[in-house]
């Protein structure tokens, strides 16, 4: 198959370990970089929203905009695609203990902040975006599900698009099924062609081996805390050097990706 040619102009990233790109980069060099808030910070929401939104949103609205505001682009006109394999665990985990012992009890906010697409419907609201969005959940691969059907319409319109994937940390008995133990998320701006802001060139191939690559501590675990922290081995290029690493995009589908970084003094 031929190959998917796309360019990064913005990264975010967010956990309990890591504010952005730039700590991702202090741990890769060795170096233990300074712990964001306990909370996403999620400036982009208004006051009012940013208190009454939940972590699930703060999350995917926190990386969003670290990614468009390292682009330079106008997040009013960016298509988007939102993925995430879980959705808001603790609201889910709510739902069902509130609907198992006083159903009538339960609350329409938070039943409003349940479902899949809360997160893009809050950041089309706030960036007063009328751009196409697109939610997308493939379990552990949602990652790569999400990158792929954001590199196909990068390509098929001809537009840059903004990618967002994160999930929350697990909460009641849902977290021993999905295993996740903290919150991660991380965000790309993908372009059809470089431009002044081009931090790298991605060429993605798809195949059947689903294999993802070998990460090193902690990074290994952080990637077994969270299936959104499936991007690290391409957040950990983009953080570093020219290198090749492997997603998987569904149980019989995976992504080949070569990854090569560009110098944006070079771009004209």
């Amino acid at each position: 198959m031929s190959t998917l040619r796309v360019y990064v102009e913005g990264v975010g990233l967010w956990s309990p370990q890591l504010a952005g790109l730039a700590a991702l980069q202090a741990v890769l060099a060795g170096t233990t970089p300074e712990p964001p808030a306990p909370r996403p910070a999620a400036a982009l929401l208004p006051p009012n929203e940013r208190r009454r939104a939940p972590v699930s949103v703060l999350l995917a609205i926190e990386v969003a905009g670290q990614a468009v505001a390292m682009s330079g682009q106008d997040a009013a006109t960016l298509a988007c695609v939102f993925a995430s394999s879980h959705g808001d665990q603790p609201i889910t985990d709510y739902m069902c203990a509130t609907l198992a012992q006083a159903p009538t009890e339960l609350s329409p906010i938070r039943f409003h902040n349940s479902v899949h697409n809360a997160p893009v419907g809050y950041w089309t609201i706030a960036t007063d975006c009328h751009a196409p969005s697109t939610a997308v959940a493939a379990q552990r691969a949602s990652f790569g599900a999400g990158l792929l059907e954001a590199v196909s319409q990068v390509l098929a319109e001809q537009r840059s698009v903004l990618l967002v994937c994160s999930d929350t940390d697990g909460s009641g008995p849902l977290r021993q099924i999905t295993g996740c133990s903290q919150a991660f998320g991380c965000a790309l701006v993908l372009a059809p062609q470089p431009g002044p802001s081009t931090l790298a060139r991605l060429d993605l191939h798809m195949g059947a081996d689903c294999a993802d690559t070998p990460l090193q501590e902690p990074l290994a675990s952080w990637r077994l805390g969270n299936p959104s922290a499936a991007s690290l081995p391409l957040l950990a290029l983009l953080a570093g050097t020219d290198g090749h690493c492997a997603l998987a995009a569904a149980d019989t589908l995976g992504l080949q990706i070569d990854v090569a970084r560009i110098d944006r003094e070079q771009v004209i």
